[in-house]
């Protein structure tokens, strides 16, 4: 008989900077440098030109809608999220980059109320605005009590994974980057300076160092789970050199769960030797409404992945999704229109990988594999 399953919270890229931070109490100065928008205020207003207002300003509940109650149903052991974005009030901006995601350290608890346990950060934003910035966002999550992996102020710190412990059971992260997600090679964290964990391009290399930062995690009752912001922003295929990378860390560095992330929408999933990857979870929370072009991706539909796994063998049991839809700069339940455009989508995009999506009654996913 299996011992008492843990249930997780997986998701995909948290953006509560630029737009989102602006419609928070207490939001940085809105300048930014993109190519067209000046302003971070013009993606509030492009939301509301959209979906309607938004409340000015908004709680630090607003953007996560109907997540809470959702929470409150499931009762998750720990909430997992990628969060895409620096935590400061720094103005030294990388320059060149284009795009530079903030949040107002005030506003960062948001992540709080939502009662987050734990932040992937090796991804291409948690620098956008330099050095400083990242260090400001590392202050600010111990400031919360917030766990974090993936980024350092060296690379020591950089490259250590995080545990979360509950009920006799440990569950470890390593979050990691590739540059094939647009992360500069350049925020790879130094001895001496701060950064990223970014893995090698080079499988071998990859599995290796993934190895040496977790296999001594590896145990009964320790789920460990790697967090790779990895692939290009649009398209559903999966390129074989990410699927062997994940079966080889699967087989190889004793991995539990490949939480992949960095496409805005959502991609296909497998099961690996009873082990989860997910490809692509796509966008949890951006300020994208209003801005037209690749709309056949739906980036406006997202989901909650709650997995349940047997602790003493990294197991999946069992793959419940719920689909949420962002509007109005905030997560609210999916219609059951929009739901079965999901289940579609990921049967579709499932079937090279022996998965398969169906709808209940009450609108949730659940995942079916050979």
């Amino acid at each position: 008989m299996l011992a008492d399953l843990i249930t997780l919270f997986l998701c995909g890229d948290v953006m509560t900077g630029r737009g989102i931070d602006q419609a928070l109490p207490y939001p940085v100065d809105p300048r930014i440098y993109e190519p067209y928008v000046k302003n971070a205020r013009g993606y509030l207003e492009l939301a509301e030109r959209e979906n309607g207002p938004v409340p000015d300003p908004v709680d630090l509940t607003y953007i996560w809608g109907d997540v809470l109650p959702e929470f409150d149903k499931r009762q998750p052991d720990a909430k997992i999220i990628n969060l895409e974005t620096s935590i400061t009030t720094s103005d030294d901006y990388w320059k060149g980059k284009g795009i530079n995601y903030r949040m107002s350290p005030k506003n960062a608890r948001t992540l709080s109320v939502a009662g987050i346990d734990l932040c992937a950060l090796a991804n291409n934003h948690v620098l956008d605005w330099g050095v400083n910035g990242l260090q400001e966002t590392l202050r600010t999550m111990d400031k919360l009590g917030i766990k974090y992996t993936g980024a350092g102020k060296n690379e020591s710190e950089a490259k250590k994974p995080a545990s979360l412990n509950f009920n006799g059971n440990k569950i470890t992260v390593l979050a990691v980057g590739m540059t094939s997600s647009g992360i500069p090679s350049s925020w790879q964290a130094q001895e001496n300076r701060a950064g990223i964990f970014l893995l090698p391009s080079r499988i071998g290399k990859a599995v290796k160092a993934v190895k040496e930062h977790v296999g001594q995690f590896k145990n009964e009752n320790n789920i460990i789970i790697i967090s790779v912001h990895w692939g290009k922003n649009w398209g559903y295929d999966v390129l074989d050199p990410d699927v062997q990378l994940a079966h080889r860390l699967i087989d190889e560095a004793g991995v539990d769960i490949v939480h992949g992330h960095s496409s805005h929408h959502v991609k296909g999933i497998e099961v690996y030797r009873s082990k989860l990857i997910l490809y692509g979870c796509g966008d949890f929370l951006n300020d994208y409404e209003g801005i037209t072009g690749k709309e056949e991706f739906r980036d406006d539909l997202t989901l909650m992945y709650f997995p349940e796994i047997d602790p003493e063998t990294g197991r999946l049991i069992k793959l419940t999704m719920t689909p949420m839809q962002i509007k109005n700069l905030r997560l609210n339940y999916a219609t059951e229109q929009d739901a079965k455009w999901l289940e579609r989508t990921l049967s579709r995009e499932g079937e090279k990988f022996g998965t398969d999506v169906r709808m209940r009654k009450d609108n949730r996913l659940v995942l079916e594999w050979e």
